[in-house]
Formats: C-alpha cells, sequence, structure tokens
C-alpha cells in the first residue's frame, strides 16, 4: 500500500515526487504519442488504407466515442484513486499508439483508435480534475500555461525527429508509432511506481451531477467540441488532400505550432490571470471565426497554400487560449464538484464530436468551404456566450446576468 500524503505533507517532499511536478511529467508524456499519432494519421490513413473524406469523418466519429463516454470517470473513480486511472490511461494511450501501424484496414485503424482513444480520453478528463484539485486559484492560469508549454517542448523533440529522419532514415509508420508510443507507455508506468499518492483538499463527489448554476460553463464546452473536432479532422485532411503535403510537411507545420506553444502559452496564463477569463475568450473567439472564414475562402477563392499554413498556425494559436475556461470553471465551482463535473463536462464537450465529423464528412465530399462556413459560425456562437462571464467569476456570480437576480431578491 503507497502512502498517501495532503497537499501540505506533499510540499515537505524532494521537488521531483511533488503533484505539481507529476502534473509536468504527465502533461509532457500524453502529447508525445497522441500529437506523433495525429501527426502521421493523415498521411497514415490516404497511402496505406486509402481513406477519403467520408472515411477520416468515420475514424474521428469512432474516436471521439470515449470522449462522449467520459462520464464513466465517476463510477470508475468510486473505486479506484483519480491519480491512478489518470496514470492507467496514460499508459494504454502509449500502448494502443505503438501498435497503430500493426492495423493497415479500416477495421483494424477503427479499432486500435478505439482502444488509444479511451486512454487519451480517460486520461485528460481525470488530469483537468487533478490540475484544478491541486493547483491553487491564484496560481492555476499560469501553471496550466507552463503545463501547456511543457506539452509542446516535449512535442517538438519528436516533431524535429521526424522531420530530420523521415526522408533520410526511410523511417516508417510502424518505427515511428512504436517509438512514441513507447515512450509514453514507459513514462507512465514511472510515474505509477515513483510517485505515491496525493489527496486533494476536498473530497470529491462520486456521482453524477449537472449543476443549473453550471449551464454557461456547459454550454461553452459544447461549442468548443463542435468546433474544435471541425479543424482537428478536416484542417489537417486538407492540407493533405488539396496540398499534397507529404509526412515531413505536416510535421514541419506541426513544429511551428509548438515553438509558438512553448512561447505563448506561459503568457497566455498571465493574460488570463490579469484580464480575465471573458476577455481571453472573446479574443480567441474572435480570432477563430476570421480563420475559418479565410479556411472557406481557400476553397471559394482558390487562395494558395501559404495562406493555408498560416491559417493552421494561427487556429493552433487561439486554441491555446483555451486554458481560460478551465480557470473559469475554478472560479465558479464548489471545490467537490471538480471531479464529476470534469467527468460530465468532457461528455458535453464531445456530444457534437460522436456524430458531427462523420456527418461533416459526407458534407465535405460536396462543398469542404461550406465545412469551414459552418465552423466559423460556431465559433460565433461560442463569442456571444463568452460576453456573458462576468470580469469576476465566483459562486454566486458564474453570469452577467447574477447581478439583474441579486437585484431583484434585494427589491
Amino acid at each position: 500500500m503507497k502512502t498517501v500524503y495532503t497537499l501540505d505533507q506533499a510540499a515537505t517532499l524532494p521537488v521531483w515526487r511533488r503533484p505539481v511536478t507529476l502534473l509536468f511529467l504527465m502533461a509532457a508524456a500524453m502529447p508525445i504519442a497522441f500529437s506523433t499519432w495525429s501527426a502521421l494519421l493523415n498521411n497514415f490513413v490516404i497511402e496505406v488504407a486509402d481513406f477519403d473524406g467520408s472515411d477520416i469523418g468515420w475514424l474521428h466519429t469512432v474516436r471521439e466515442i470515449p470522449g462522449f463516454l467520459a462520464i464513466g470517470v465517476i463510477a470508475i473513480i468510486m473505486f479506484m484513486r483519480e491519480q491512478v486511472l489518470g496514470v492507467v490511461s496514460l499508459a494504454l494511450l502509449g500502448v494502443a499508439t505503438a501498435i497503430t501501424a500493426w492495423f493497415p484496414s479500416m477495421g483494424g485503424i477503427l479499432t486500435i483508435t478505439m482502444l488509444s482513444s479511451i486512454g487519451f480520453h480517460y486520461y485528460e478528463t481525470v488530469n483537468q480534475s487533478l490540475q484544478l484539485q491541486w493547483l491553487s486559484k491564484d496560481r492555476a492560469p499560469q501553471m496550466l500555461g507552463w503545463m501547456a508549454s511543457a506539452g509542446s517542448a516535449a512535442t517538438l523533440v519528436a516533431y524535429v525527429l521526424i522531420v530530420l529522419s523521415w526522408e533520410r532514415l526511410g523511417l516508417t509508420y510502424n518505427m515511428v508509432y512504436m517509438l512514441s508510443g513507447g515512450i509514453t507507455a514507459v513514462i507512465a508506468i514511472f510515474c505509477l511506481i515513483a510517485y505515491p499518492q496525493f489527496d486533494s483538499p476536498t473530497p470529491q463527489v462520486k456521482k453524477f451531477i449537472l449543476r443549473k448554476r453550471y449551464w454557461l460553463y456547459y454550454a461553452l464546452q459544447f461549442m468548443a467540441g463542435a468546433r474544435r473536432q471541425i479543424f482537428v479532422v478536416f484542417a489537417g485532411f486538407m492540407m493533405v488532400e488539396r496540398f499534397g503535403f507529404d509526412v515531413h510537411e505536416v510535421t514541419g507545420l506541426y513544429l511551428i505550432n509548438l515553438v509558438a506553444n512553448i512561447i505563448l502559452a506561459p503568457i497566455f496564463g498571465k493574460v488570463v490571470a490579469h484580464f480575465g477569463e471573458r476577455k481571453a475568450l472573446v479574443f480567441e473567439y474572435v480570432g477563430l471565426v476570421t480563420v475559418f472564414l479565410a479556411y472557406g475562402g481557400i476553397y471559394w477563392f482558390g487562395w494558395g497554400v501559404l495562406l493555408a499554413s498560416i491559417l493552421y498556425v494561427l487556429d493552433h494559436m487561439f486554441f491555446a487560449l483555451a486554458l481560460a475556461l478551465k480557470t473559469y470553471f475554478q472560479k465558479i465551482a464548489d471545490p467537490a464538484d471538480v471531479a464529476p463535473t470534469a467527468a460530465v463536462a468532457f461528455t458535453i464537450n464531445h456530444i457534437a464530436a460522436v456524430f458531427l465529423p462523420a456527418l461533416l464528412g459526407y458534407l465535405w465530399l460536396v462543398s469542404p468551404g461550406a465545412v469551414f462556413l459552418l465552423a466559423a459560425g460556431i465559433a460565433a456562437t461560442s463569442l456571444a456566450l463568452a460576453c456573458l462571464i462576468p470580469r469576476h467569476p465566483e459562486p454566486g456570480n458564474e453570469t452577467v446576468f447574477a447581478k439583474y437576480r441579486r437585484g431583484a431578491a434585494a427589491a
């Protein structure tokens, strides 16, 4: 039986064994497998399995089913500690990524994608919960920014190796998937063995909860999931299908994104802390509306590959501000609600993700530009919702309407 430490007791441990260090290590380990899988995916499925737009839509629909079922985390943490579940899920992601190239058929790719997705989504659900429980409210924006930067730095190393050695060393998909997934799995096993268990300050509610006062957070999560799916599924696919990008070229774009995230993520954390969640999210959504409309222009007006590449990088940069959504919830939440609400929010985030990629895959065959126009509309809806966040959110002041309720009650 492992020793269990409170967060105060954990402060006496060596720095490398403290909760925040564990969060950083897991933040670095996850994208080594997931981002490498993402970087190679479009080329892998087109070259090996001859996917078209409809096939890639179905693949991502299958990939998002575990995200929709993330609410199952609530049942699992009734008998398994969140920390253990997070590390085991990370190991599953690594192992499934490692053997991806062993199944180069439609059925095989869908099956192994489902397994890796279970690992990814359950890890992400628990990781978000632990971050909000283990980080204080005043430090959370900056620390979340630094963790995003750490993940980008770890992925940068993997991508540099792919870009420099893919053609020179004649790498195969199997080699890269085995190495990246293996590294993530090894780090997860190390985390399971080397770290004690940490208790959060507030015991978590271990049942399904859906609170009326969190409605704006739920709505923003739903729209974020729908919007992000369109980018994840179709923006990279466009670069390969329309402009013929090779693996090292797609990975080169990812490299630019990573360098930008390493530099900007900590800055964005400070921006959120200084200007507040509303202004940060409004800035993000205005930028995303512009980017998605420009994506549509690539198909409607024949704009070229340079603009497409710039938009791809800008898109990633704006998504880095999504940490503001986490800190908004941290500020309005009952501390005991963090774990179950993280699971519920992840499920809400993936409602659209289950059906949207498959449906839009068919629309893509008819009009790719219309797919991005829809994404711009979703981003505009997110913008309208973000305007409802108060300057200083807290329990009882979750939306700008709270002041009117207080005024009516006083009257």
